[in-house]
């Protein structure tokens, strides 16, 4: 057996009790491997960083830590050429392209490539939170949601679009934003094909396949596809209408309505019909005037079958066979389906003309007889 080291402990590792961890004597060491290994036992940091003050209890972890500041990078992995500080930096590397994991879970049995990475995942099954917010008090089980955290509260943006410059809280935010320059689209639908920049644009998209509604109206039970669509919906009952005009002052509901309104201060039509170049204010209206060129009639009649281009012109049509005449001409009696009927017949009693022509003056009761008249001076 080996002679006692100088610091008491059994270099066989026979009396474990008095063996201190860390401890390397051999009965061959030097004077300078003794020095070495007694600091080991008293923890005495002699190696001082002469860049930032750093001290280490070995000068080859001083030499590791030196490569921080020069940035050396000695070890080279043979597979993708990457650089690196120290050799276990290297090695841990390596496994990336073996794919090896030799770190298990006990309890759920995922493995894992670096032992941080067992760590940090054993907090999901004891619910240890050990990162908590200066401001708000709020827990995390990892120390870079806390930083991305804590930019909530300080509004500081510090990664930024190389292309357009604008700047953002989280990295992941900017890989999203970054699709808009390169229009790629990752995430495609297993069953009809089509593509989306972002993962959750997919799973709203999924719906449509599926038909779910998972988001439910607690006043009317009404079942929508999207929680956007819900908090959307419930502004119906609590009647709140946060968007208003800046001209006339008008609210909406939703932001697209308003943003649709303003287009009636501006006069500006951006859309336009690709047949005749006709401009409209909305989508909508240029949806409906497409079906003058395509013939379409998608509104059908459920009792005669006869079709419409437009769905209010539907309504109008099922007052014929519902027999609805609510309302009736005081002068003689007579009964319409639509209001806006009574007050055209109302003018063959009071022979109002309402719609003037704009060449020679003429006025008519009904506003067909004057598209009649206008094609004198047309000579349409």
């Amino acid at each position: 057996a080996q002679a006692d080291a100088p610091c008491g402990c059994d270099p066989d590792g026979g009396s474990k009790k008095n063996n201190i961890k860390g401890c390397r004597w051999r009965a061959k060491d030097t004077t300078d491997d003794i020095l070495v290994n007694k600091q080991t036992h008293t923890a005495k940091k002699s190696f001082t960083c002469s860049t930032c003050g750093k001290d280490h209890p070995y000068k080859s972890r001083l030499i590791d830590h030196m490569r921080i500041h020069t940035d050396e990078k000695p070890f080279t992995c043979a597979t993708c050429g990457k650089g690196f500080h120290q050799i276990g930096t290297l090695n841990r590397h390596m496994r990336t392209h073996s794919g090896e994991k030799p770190y298990s879970c006990g309890t759920c049995g995922k493995n894992f490539t670096y032992k941080k990475s067992l760590t940090v995942h054993m907090r999901v099954h004891t619910g240890e939170k050990p990162f908590s917010c200066g401001t708000c008090g709020k827990c995390f089980n990892h120390k870079k949601t806390l930083t991305a955290h804590v930019r909530f509260h300080t509004g500081e943006k510090v990664i930024s679009c190389g292309i357009c410059g604008k700047d953002y809280l989280f990295k992941s935010q900017l890989v999203d934003h970054m699709r808009t320059h390169t229009g790629e689209k990752p995430f495609s639908c297993g069953t009809c094909g089509k593509s989306f920049p972002y993962k959750k644009s997919l799973n709203t998209h999924m719906i449509t396949h599926t038909g779910e509604k998972p988001f439910s109206c607690e006043i009317c039970g009404k079942r929508l596809t999207r929680k956007k669509s819900l908090t959307a919906h419930m502004m119906i009952h609590t009647e709140e209408k946060p968007f208003s005009c800046g001209t006339c002052g008008k609210s909406f509901i939703h932001k697209k309505s308003l943003n649709a309104h303003m287009r009636f201060h501006t006069g500006e039509k951006t859309f336009s019909c690709g047949t005749c170049g006709r401009n409209w204010l909305y989508k909508s209206h240029l949806v409906i005037h497409m079906r003058t060129h395509t013939g379409e009639k998608p509104f059908s009649c459920a009792t005669c079958g006869k079709c419409f281009a437009v769905k209010h012109l539907l309504h109008f049509h099922m007052k014929t066979h519902t027999e609805d005449n609510s309302f009736s001409c005081g002068t003689c009696g007579k009964c319409f389906s639509f209001r806006s009927f009574l007050l055209l017949h109302m003018k063959s009693h009071t022979r109002e003309k309402s719609f003037s022509c704009g060449i020679c003056g003429k006025s008519f009761t009904k506003k067909y007889l004057l598209t009649s008249h206008i094609r004198i001076h047309t000579c349409e």
